[in-house]
C-alpha cells in the first residue's frame, strides 16, 4: 500500500468494536426480555377481558356492542390446515386450486436443492446474497 493510500485509511481497533458490539447486543437482549415479560402480562390481561366481552356478546346474541368508550365487535376467525399433504396436493391439482397455496419458497430447502443440483436452475429464480457479520463472545472475560 503506498503512503498516500495509507494516510487515508483510518486505523480501526477491532477489539474495541467487538467489545462495544457485544455490550449493545447484550443491552438489546435485556431490553427485549423486559419488554416481552411486560407484554406477556398485558396480553394475558387482555385475553381475560376479551373472554368476558365474548361472553357478554354471546349472552346478548350480539355481533357488536357500542359503548361510550368504544365498540366491541365479535367476529369469526377461521384457520385452515391439513394433516395429509399428499391428499391436499392431489385435491389442489384436481381442482386447479393452486391459489390455495402461498407463493413463497422454503429458503433452506431451496438452498439445499441448489447445492445438490448446481446445474438445475428454475426459470424466474432470483437470488440475493449479502455479507453479514457474526460476533462471538470470547471465553475470556
Amino acid at each position: 500500500m503506498d503512503d498516500e493510500v495509507q494516510d487515508r485509511v483510518t486505523p480501526v481497533d477491532l477489539g474495541k468494536l467487538t467489545t462495544i458490539y457485544i455490550k449493545i447486543r447484550d443491552r438489546r437482549a435485556d431490553n427485549k426480555r423486559a419488554f416481552e415479560a411486560e407484554d406477556t402480562d398485558l396480553k394475558e390481561q387482555m385475553d381475560i377481558l376479551e373472554g368476558q366481552m365474548l361472553d357478554v356478546c354471546k349472552e346478548m346474541n350480539a355481533d357488536s356492542i357500542r359503548t361510550p368508550h368504544g365498540t366491541i365487535i365479535r367476529s369469526v376467525k377461521s384457520r385452515y390446515w391439513t394433516n395429509d399433504w399428499d391428499s391436499m396436493y392431489d385435491f389442489i391439482e384436481k381442482h386447479g386450486a393452486f391459489g390455495l397455496l402461498e407463493k413463497r419458497l422454503h429458503q433452506t430447502n431451496m438452498k439445499d436443492f441448489l447445492v445438490e443440483n448446481p446445474t438445475v436452475l428454475p426459470l424466474g429464480l432470483n437470488v440475493e446474497n449479502s455479507y453479514s457479520v457474526v460476533v462471538r463472545r470470547s471465553k475470556e472475560k
